[in-house]
């Protein structure tokens, strides 16, 4: 069973230069990593319009490729991250994970039908659940304190918005026009097999000086071997970010499974117009990727959720409502706010909750239960709901997905460590006011 204890957050660690040259190194690889994730899941939304040529697909296809992605996505996150736990190794997990998605995602484009398509992405997808997890808790134990949300954020969010947001959308839609889809998937096996090398020489299963975080900062807890999954579903802090998860997600693979659909073919944006106005969506990405977390760690992890997620909730509504596509991508670079949320709730606020032998079934647990609902089953429902009643219906939900976020953020307690400190120095301050007046009114 997983205990809590009052502890003072730790001071701040790995100063020494090996530490930091390793932890800026491994930002690098990682962000590479999880990026080129994120490259492969999003270059089928971009290429609807030229699959459609050969392989047609319903509004309600397009989510169960979207859904079921997300599914297998899920189940592989759960399961990859309580084995890593077990093993104690996080390093072959990616190997292993990245070598695989690059091949599945090439055989995206040799399929000849709906149902091989479909197979294709479900396996990719049970490759692609593993990287998360494993990266990010590799990441936060070589992360300095400091730069635990700011290295959260590049790694997870901005990663995904620079290579899922802005290069994919332009490269393979170039690639598809210039020559064909199919080249479009299929050249990704390359800096796949890359990356998978890079990764086997320089990544290190500790960093150096040993790690960086070692207890969480706030909720502090015992160390436990090897806590039930049980024992961490009990923390307040993780049913509530496995909640926000879910409603997070569906905001996410709602509006871009059916902005570009809903682009071309409800506003009759042509794919190159198209393409660069989610291409602004991918500048929103790697923004706020990085702005976000890197606020929340002087400000805190809770109100800067609330506030961010605030301005998301109007992303989605403005696709249906701004007319201009100059004023559709200024307007989404403002309010595209959510991806930067995603690392709060997926990775920072759990890995300062739970001890370091939770730490990727943790993340597994959020990543894989938001994935079921709003990665699997929110793309689904919505391309049904647009089938019955128009496209501008999954915009409805995916605003309605980010208000759910607002009021279970609600119920968070704060974990950035330099929040903590600056209440327990008021708490201090106070206390010694308190016994300062009850001397002087004795005497």
């Amino acid at each position: 069973m997983l205990r809590k204890r009052s502890a003072a957050p730790p001071p701040l660690g790995g100063a020494n230069p090996d530490a930091r040259r390793y932890e800026n190194k491994l930002l690098v690889i990682l962000f590479l990593g999880f990026g080129l994730v994120f490259f492969d899941r999003q270059a089928l939304l971009f290429l609807v319009p030229f699959i459609n040529e050969d392989i047609p697909l319903s509004n309600t296809a397009l989510g169960t490729l979207s859904g079921v992605l997300a599914l297998t996505w899920a189940l592989s996150g759960m399961i990859s991250g309580r084995l890593s736990d077990r093993l104690g190794r996080r390093k072959p997990v990616i190997i292993i994970a990245v070598v695989l998605f690059s091949c599945l995602s090439a055989s995206s484009g040799l399929v000849t039908g709906f149902a091989a398509l479909l197979a294709a992405r479900a396996l990719m997808g049970l490759a692609e659940g593993a990287v998360l997890p494993a990266s990010q808790s590799l990441m936060v134990e070589a992360s300095q304190e400091h730069r635990r949300g700011l290295n959260m954020g590049l790694l997870q969010g901005s990663s995904a918005g620079l290579l899922g947001g802005i290069l994919c959308p332009l490269a393979v839609v170039w690639i598809a026009t210039q020559y064909s889809w199919r080249l479009a998937f299929v050249i990704t096996i390359v800096p796949g097999l890359l990356l998978a090398l890079w990764i086997w020489r320089s990544v290190r299963e500790e960093p150096p000086g040993g790690r960086v975080m070692t207890q969480p900062v706030a909720e502090a807890v015992d160390a436990v071997a090897k806590p039930s999954i049980g024992s961490i579903l009990r923390q307040r802090n993780i049913i509530l970010c496995v909640l926000i998860a879910c409603a997070y997600m569906t905001w996410f693979f709602v509006i871009i499974t059916f902005a570009p659909v809903y682009m071309t073919s409800v506003k009759g944006f042509s794919p190159a117009t198209m393409s660069g106005v989610v291409t602004c969506l991918g500048v929103a990405w790697v923004v706020w990727g990085f702005v976000t977390p890197g606020i929340s760690d002087r400000f805190g992890r809770k109100n800067t959720l609330i506030v961010f997620t605030v301005m998301a909730a109007l992303c989605p509504l403005a696709v249906v409502y701004v007319s201009s596509p100059v004023m559709l991508g200024a307007v989404v670079v403002l309010t595209y706010t959510g991806l930067g949320c995603f690392t709060l709730f997926m990775a920072t606020i759990p890995a300062e909750t739970v001890p370091r032998g939770a730490l990727a079934t943790a993340l597994g647990l959020v990543m894989g239960i938001g994935e079921l609902a709003g990665g699997f089953l929110a793309p689904v429902i919505a391309g049904w709901a647009s089938d019955n009643w128009g496209l501008q219906t999954a915009m409805y939900i995916s605003a309605a997905g980010a208000a759910l976020v607002v009021l279970l953020a609600l119920g968070l307690k704060e974990t950035a460590p330099a929040v903590l400190r600056r209440k327990n120095a008021a708490a201090v301050r106070a206390g010694a006011a308190e016994r300062t007046t009850s001397e002087a009114a004795v005497s």
